[in-house]
């Protein structure tokens, strides 16, 4: 439906009222606005969305077209324009540093990291010292099975042992290791549990 019209032309159809010439700008600057916006966001649907915005403000706005520059310059600055609008209201809500808030919420996050990571060492800790309480046999098979990684055919292997008396003897020292953390370590426990 080319009509073989410039765009100063096609321009002066629309300001007089006819809104149809309007579809022949869209199609020759479709690719060029649609190019344009996927440069700045990076998307295919985002820059899609653009793009629409950008035809109804150019459309809005043609009457402000002066002609003293090509219609593709006047197009662009509505390109860009839009463009940086959009990345703006995209772009993740940031806060002020002035805020005072601000630093209380940060150091409140970074406290639960540290304590839970404080939290989860202190678990560790307990655990070794409840192993240093088992029997030697009982300690070596805890250790093996749990810090070691070792599989219960390894540890068999290791020990000297059939992979039934091994897996029986995990057994009985993962009984033994709860017993001594409840006892000792009673209070601790409960919140495991």
């Amino acid at each position: 439906m080319s009509t073989g019209l410039n765009d100063t032309e096609i321009i002066s159809k629309v300001l007089s009222g006819d809104q149809q010439a309007y579809a022949e700008l869209v199609n020759r600057y479709q690719n060029y606005v649609f190019t344009l916006s996927l440069r700045f966001t990076k998307n295919r649907e985002d820059a899609e969305e653009v793009a629409q915005d950008i035809f109804i403000k150019a459309y809005r706005a043609l009457a402000d077209f002066k002609g003293t520059s090509k219609f593709s310059t006047w197009l662009y600055t509505i390109v860009n324009n839009t463009c940086i609008t959009f990345l703006r209201k995209k772009r993740l809500q940031t806060h002020s540093l002035d805020n005072e808030g601000m630093f209380e919420v940060a150091d409140s996050q970074d406290s639960g990291l540290r304590a839970n990571l404080v939290e989860q060492k202190s678990r560790v800790a307990m655990v070794n010292e409840a192993i240093k309480m088992l029997n030697t046999d009982d300690a070596e098979v805890i250790t093996l099975f749990y810090k070691s990684e070792q599989s219960l055919e390894e540890i068999a292997q290791i020990l000297g042992l059939e992979t039934n008396t091994a897996k029986v003897r995990l057994h009985r020292a993962r009984t033994r290791l709860k017993e001594k953390m409840e006892k000792h370590f009673s209070e601790e426990v409960k919140d495991i549990y």
